[in-house]
């Protein structure tokens, strides 16, 4: 009973805190820095910034929770959701933005890998089903996020969408208070730098070591390369083919539908038949779908689109991150979660970057298509690595 009920608020509060996330990040970001005047490669940059937070810090905030305990992370985290939506209406500036963005994304740098962590701790028999039920929640925050975001900047202005996002992180830090967790105490007693430094050296070396953990982690940072590349541009390319801020918005909410009603379902099917054939299929549904959008004028089929590129995403997470969980040290559950998250936030901040690089000198067609490739090229290299690990 004590796990369930950590479980359902550990779910409750990814719910809020990715609401409030992305209703900021899509579509409000891209357009807000484009009314400050931004081009292509500056939009780029402002989109995956946040993410870069998350290259840096994701291994070590897991390999700190590792430490120090879940909870004090998750701590950490849920105020970083919380309170920079209220800043947004005070920038005028795109390098005050840029800064903005940065710190923001220290929300999902520090929460992500000990959630993650929290689920696989709690779960070790059905960790595939465990981690899609509470990934396809942090999924609903996509749904409903881009949604408002996209209805209340088109119909109210960009600082309502802000605000906005600020009132769901602070029910998140409310909900906080709700979260008990059975933890051991920290396995560093000994006080001074050093020591934890050393501990988390050894976290590090663990999951650096590990193939498994690698290779897999690589091919989220594919899928997450385009849809870096999607949070970024689709709203730009839509706009272009005529549709309004609420449209696109909708195109990112079908886009989270289909990923939160596929991820509990793909997690209980790698369960069974096992994460690798899942994990090739979603990345070959995501390159079909990604490289057709751009060729696409139609809000009817982009919707289409972009409901299938959610599925193929939710193929590849559901899996992923269990096949992570299972091929990581008990006590490095941590660190293994967050080298996912580091590899994975390589490819997010990635996408946006080299999409505003070959949008602005080639086309969305041959950008788009570029990227897809990428996707076929993780999935062949997924393949063979772990056809060699099972020899």
């Amino acid at each position: 009973m004590t796990t369930c009920r950590s479980f359902f608020y550990l779910c409750t509060l990814g719910v809020f805190c990715f609401i409030s996330y992305n209703l900021v990040r899509m579509p409000v970001l891209s357009l807000f820095a484009e009314s400050l005047g931004a081009g292509p490669e500056r939009i780029g940059l402002i989109v995956s910034v946040s993410t870069i937070t998350g290259v840096l810090l994701k291994l070590p905030s897991g390999a700190l929770s590792d430490i120090y305990g879940r909870k004090m992370l998750l701590r950490i985290g849920v105020v970083a959701f919380g309170l920079p939506p209220f800043i947004y209406p005070f920038i005028s500036d795109l390098n005050a933005l840029t800064a903005l963005r940065f710190v923001h994304g220290l929300a999902t740098a520090i929460f992500a890998p000990s959630a993650l962590a929290t689920v696989a701790d709690l779960y070790k028999e059905r960790r595939g089903a465990a981690l899609g039920t509470y990934t396809a929640c942090t999924q609903s925050g996509s749904l409903l996020g881009p949604f408002l975001g996209g209805w209340l900047a088109y119909t109210a202005g960009f600082s309502t969408a802000f605000v906005t996002a600020g009132v769901f992180g602070c029910i998140a830090i409310l909900i906080f208070f709700s979260l008990h967790l059975d933890e051991p105490p920290p396995r560093v007693r000994e006080r001074g730098l050093a020591p934890v430094m050393a501990e988390m050296g050894k976290g590090f070396l663990a999951v650096a070591r590990n193939r498994k953990v690698l290779i897999t982690s690589s091919t989220d940072a594919a899928k997450m390369v385009a849809n870096g590349a999607l949070m970024a541009f689709l709203p730009l390319y839509g706009l272009s083919v005529g549709l309004n801020a609420g449209q696109v918005g909708l195109l990112f909410s079908v886009q989270a539908v289909t990923s939160f009603l596929s991820k509990p379902v793909m997690g209980r099917v790698s369960d069974r038949v096992g994460r690798q054939p899942l994990i090739l299929a979603g990345l070959l549904i995501c390159a079909a779908t990604f490289i057709s959008m751009p060729h696409v004028g139609s809000f009817a089929l982009l919707l289409v689109l972009s409901s299938g590129f959610g599925f193929g995403e939710a193929v590849v997470s559901s899996s992923s991150a269990a096949l992570v969980a299972d091929s990581s040290e008990f006590k490095r559950l941590g660190a293994g979660m967050g080298m996912q998250g580091t590899v994975m936030d390589i490819g997010h901040a990635s996408g946006p970057l080299l999409a505003g690089l070959l949008i602005a000198h080639v086309s969305y067609q041959g950008a788009f298509a570029v990227i897809a490739g990428l996707q076929i090229l993780a999935a062949i290299a997924f393949w063979a690595t772990m056809r060699t690990l099972s020899r």
